[in-house]
């Protein structure tokens, strides 16, 4: 089996930028800004922009009312839009051979919190609501599919990690498809926590600047299908490694983002000179940037090029690295792409790092063969996923 190839077919996605691939794309490849908002309904007097889904989200339905919150609302709003290809496989499969693997740092704590708040009217359930492994029960009663159902919560690089685990179960054949993705929302604790931190940029997040100040956090929700059926994407690779250095600060040595990103590049059978666009981490800390920078560097060089997304979307947490997959996938598609996403920010490089080729936009890239996504995680947790184009 591992001579076998999977294939990312089928794309639902909500964030920032707006939902669906086609509207995405659009605002992405225009570098399109304008979705962050500034101001916070959790910090009143806090100027930072946030990523927020600006388009209402679905309510459930009456069968499904128990898992009231709106982290499952958004994953309601994804699912959607690959019901009808999940439906076709469920018919040609049977609902027990497809998989359901989903990352979040979040779930529905913002459920709770209402709760905690006497806020909300209805019942309230920690197991259905809540929990992390609700999502993925929730994702898969939706689909109605009973295979297994996993969820995977590393912080950051949960919904990268996802990836490895959907993966894994298609290479063992305890399945014949995997909806595999993540989806994190916005809520008190992760707002008012990452401020308490120090972590939130005052305005707009600038990676890679000698400007930069923080982060700007956002939600979002991304789903694949991923199965042996031949398709426009390929998963290629995925390499993991775990820094082991502390709870939220990265190794400064960039060591485990590096073996992250050669794993991954051992695991595709492909040359770092392979490798046509990188989607950076790219947080916009000052340790995060400075870190990624020397292990790109070292692993890649400067000749790749290159951005972050988080400046259009915000860092969307548990889900960015599925939501990062998904620009990888848009900047691959024949149908979608536009070349790679553009790099925004001041235009002042820190000339402390190694340099990178940050695409700037202006001219149209060309569309890469192979696009790499480095996700990189409170407590040292790192993943790289490598995607090729058709072949």
């Amino acid at each position: 089996m591992a001579s076998t190839r999977f294939y990312l077919n089928h794309l639902g996605l909500a964030c920032a930028l707006g939902s669906g691939a086609r509207q995405v794309a659009a605002s992405l490849f225009a570098g399109d800004c304008s979705h962050m908002r500034a101001g916070s309904p959790w910090l009143p007097d806090f100027a930072g922009r946030l990523g927020v889904i600006g388009e209402s989200l679905p309510a459930l339905p009456p069968e499904l009312a128990q898992h009231e919150c709106r982290n499952n609302r958004l994953a309601l709003a994804v699912a959607r839009q690959i019901e009808q290809p999940l439906a076709a496989l469920r018919e040609r499969y049977g609902p027990r051979r497809i998989a359901v693997v989903m990352g979040t740092s979040t779930s529905g704590i913002a459920a709770g919190e209402e709760h905690l708040r006497g806020a909300n009217s209805g019942s309230y359930s920690y197991r259905q609501q809540q929990q992390l492994a609700a999502l993925a029960q929730f994702v898969a009663a939706c689909f109605r599919v009973q295979g297994p159902q996993i969820t995977v919560s590393t912080a950051c690089s949960s919904s990268a990690n996802a990836f490895a685990s959907a993966r894994r179960l298609l290479s063992m054949n305890i399945c014949d498809a995997v909806v595999v993705g993540g989806v994190d929302t916005l809520c008190g604790m992760t707002v008012k926590g990452f401020h308490a931190l120090g972590a939130l940029s005052a305005g707009l997040a600038q990676p890679f600047s000698r400007n930069r100040d923080g982060i700007n956090l956002g939600e979002a929700g991304a789903m694949f299908v991923l199965s042996r059926e031949p398709g426009p994407v390929r998963l290629r690779g995925v390499g993991a490694s775990s820094d082991a250095h502390h709870m939220s600060a990265p190794d400064p040595s960039g060591g485990g983002a590096a073996e992250a990103m050669r794993r991954a590049l051992r695991a595709a059978g492909l040359a770092p000179g392979d490798i046509g666009y990188l989607n950076l981490h790219g947080t916009g800390t000052a340790q995060n940037d400075a870190m990624e920078a020397k292990a790109v560097h070292g692993v890649l060089g400067e000749g790749v090029l290159c951005s972050s997304s988080k400046p259009v979307s915000g860092h969307t947490l548990g889900a960015a690295g599925a939501l990062e997959a998904a620009f990888c996938w848009l900047a691959l598609h024949r149908e979608f792409s536009a070349g790679v996403p553009p790099h925004c920010f001041d235009g002042e490089y820190d000339e402390k790092l190694p340099p990178l080729r940050l695409h700037r936009g202006g001219g149209k890239a060309e569309r890469p063969r192979y696009a790499m996504s480095n996700s990189f995680a409170f407590g040292g947790s790192n993943s790289t996923l490598i995607f090729g184009g058709e072949e």
